[in-house]
């Protein structure tokens, strides 16, 4: 076998390999990385996104009373397809496409987390 055959071998092998640790991702890493900008790492709807300008105030995920009115289905349909999937707004992206069902369902659960 080539050297060439064995080294792409071996980078496929990494490639794969570090595409399925990002899909191994905690709820904690995704939220982070996907919600945080805007929803803040505490959950309350301030994110570093968020300046005065900013056209809607994020979700404050620590509102107990709000998120008790969202279903889990609410939810996961605004992770998967976006803030007008229930007339929310449209600053929040669907992120269906990009994430996997166990990472969605890791979201709600994290988020729910944060109102208790």
């Amino acid at each position: 076998m080539s050297r060439f055959v064995i080294t792409t071998t071996m980078a496929l092998g990494l490639a794969l390999g570090a595409a399925g640790s990002a899909q191994a991702a905690d709820a904690k890493q995704v939220f982070d990385f996907y919600c945080a900008q805007c929803h803040g790492v505490n959950g309350d709807g301030k994110g570093v996104n968020v300046t005065k300008d900013f056209a809607t105030d994020p979700r404050n995920f620590t509102n107990g009373a709000d998120m008790a009115k969202r279903s889990d289905e609410d939810i996961k349909g605004v992770i998967k397809d976006g803030g007008p999937s229930i007339s929310k707004s449209p600053l929040m992206p669907p992120w269906g496409a990009t994430l996997t069902a166990a990472e969605v369902d890791g979201l709600l659960a994290y988020i729910r987390k944060f109102a208790k």
